[in-house]
């Protein structure tokens, strides 16, 4: 008995020793913690103050410009759309064409398929479903996917012209899109601000800023096709995209960067919304663009082409191939005769030609200066349209 009583007494003793300890230790930790809070609380007390400038400029046109931005991005968040694409491309060993090492190292074919995919951006051109996208985002794919709003749909091709890289497409069964609202390229100035939204990288709806640095570069591509320059950030993924103005109208469809890297060098161009509407209008009624041509192979006079035909001045370009039953054979150009002005405009290289007949719609006359030998003559050529290639 007296042995039970006294392994209770342990007992109790343990517990209590248990319960001081633990008391001693809880008011240690209390006590460091509520020092390093103390040290916390002054490490950061400087950073936790107010701003001086909070508020400052709220009632300025900083915040009116920032709010601009927000009214922009609420506005086009639901036009902006992801484009996802994918076709199937056969396998090829490189190895197998060449006949040595496919005889003598047994070199397999290793015939396959892959999904070969790819994304871009596009945007609402009316409620019913048109959407617009570059010609290069949809190219030789064979599915078009769209998503709006986290909702994905199947899209159909309805026309591309690669000329100037502009694509339709058009999905169905729905009826409440948010088309985007045009606004005129022909007024866009160097310094105004430029708004890009897009999907870089398949970032969904990225919105980037910049101002126009550059109208009309007319030497982007080899057609000579006018661009807008902006420093709005545009990267792989945006192309397609719209280029906003601060008055949240579309001035251009985003179209290239100009990198070695392949990452943005504040260096973007954009197809002049005002070109785009042309071909857009064209794809919708005809699936296809209907341009016009004259049916004349031009170059620059180089000194090699001087010599052969005997060219002492070298201004304008001259005449080395006509199409058969083309307008300019019709109208009596010959080869060798050298186009010195169309239109009254003067002709320094091919492009000045290209640019003119490509402003021009089918039907219309261009009157072109000849030079044939010593004789300046002037002759009419009707554009028609080109020939399907």
């Amino acid at each position: 008995m007296k042995d039970q009583h006294y392994l209770q007494f342990r007992i109790k003793k343990i517990y209590l020793n248990i319960f001081v300890y633990s008391l001693v230790f809880l008011t240690i930790f209390l006590i460091l913690f509520y020092c390093f809070d103390n040290q916390n609380r002054a490490f950061f007390r400087e950073v936790f103050a107010e701003s001086p400038l909070k508020g400052k400029h709220k009632n300025t046109s900083v915040y009116d410009l920032q709010q601009a931005f927000y009214e922009i991005y609420e506005l086009y968040k639901d036009s902006v759309v992801f484009i996802s694409t994918e076709k199937t491309v056969q396998l090829r060993n490189p190895f197998y064409n060449d006949p040595f090492l496919r005889r003598f190292f047994n070199i397999p074919d290793l015939p396959g398929t892959q999904k070969q995919r790819g994304l871009g951006t596009g945007f609402v051109i009316s409620s019913d479903g048109y959407i617009c996208t570059n010609h290069h985002v949809i190219e030789g794919m064979e599915k078009v996917k769209v998503k709006i709003n986290e909702k994905e749909y199947d899209a159909k091709i309805i026309g591309s012209d690669k000329f100037v890289d502009i694509a339709l497409l058009k999905i169905d069964g729905v009826s409440n899109l948010k088309p985007v609202y045009f606004g005129d390229s022909d007024k866009v100035k160097v310094g105004d601000w430029a708004i890009a939204i897009g999907n870089p990288f398949g970032l969904d709806r990225t919105f980037t800023v910049g101002v126009i640095s550059a109208v009309s570069r007319k030497d982007v591509d080899q057609l000579g096709n006018s661009h807008i320059q902006t420093d709005a950030s545009i990267n792989p993924g945006n192309s397609g995209g719209p280029l906003i103005n601060i008055d949240g109208e579309v001035i251009g469809v985003n179209r290239m960067i100009y990198s070695q890297t392949g990452g943005n060098l504040g260096i973007g161009f954009a197809i002049p919304i005002n070109t785009a509407k042309e071909i857009l209008e064209q794809l919708r009624t005809y699936g296809k663009v209907k341009r016009g041509y004259i049916g004349v192979q031009i170059a620059s006079i180089t000194e090699e082409l001087a010599e052969e035909f005997q060219i002492k001045d070298r201004k304008g370009v001259i005449v080395i191939g006509i199409v058969q039953g083309s307008p300019a054979q019709k109208a009596g150009i010959q080869i060798g005769d050298i186009l010195l002005e169309a239109n009254g405009k003067p002709l320094q290289n091919p492009d000045d030609l290209i640019r003119i007949v490509n402003e021009l719609s089918i039907g219309r006359r261009v009157e072109l200066k000849i030079k044939r030998k010593n004789t300046i003559m002037n002759l009419v050529v009707i554009i028609a349209e080109r020939p399907t290639e």
